[in-house]
């Protein structure tokens, strides 16, 4: 009988340690995720997602690369750029107005002609 009492009271207590460690993993879980939504870096990249879905969705919007922009930064711009000449034929980049045609052609204007690039 006690064997059967020592049994059954080690049972009961690795059943109430494996609960209250499943909680305390649940509770890490939910504290990093909280943390994220409250971090500084978690809001400034949804500045930064708010204005590129603003920048994608006006082609008058000018787009400037300049030198000393990362090569990333350069590429993701530049992606921008060539969603807004599919999608609307026409994108501001770096001041001037770039524009593509039924024959997907991309030229500007200059002095009221279209030069070809």
């Amino acid at each position: 009988m006690n064997k059967f009492l020592t049994i059954l009271i080690f049972g009961i207590i690795f059943l109430l340690y494996r609960k209250i460690n499943s909680k305390k993993t649940k509770n890490i879980k939910l504290n990093k995720f909280k943390n994220k939504l409250q971090s500084t870096q978690t809001n400034i990249e949804r500045i930064f997602l708010r204005e590129e879905e603003k920048t994608f969705s006006n082609p008058n919007i000018n787009i400037f690369i300049g030198i000393y922009d990362k090569e990333d930064n350069i590429k993701r711009k530049s992606n921008i750029h060539r969603a807004r000449l599919s999608k609307f034929s026409k994108s501001k980049l770096n001041g001037e107005m770039i524009f593509r045609d039924d024959e997907q052609r991309i030229y500007k204007f200059v002095n009221g002609e279209k030069v070809y690039l």
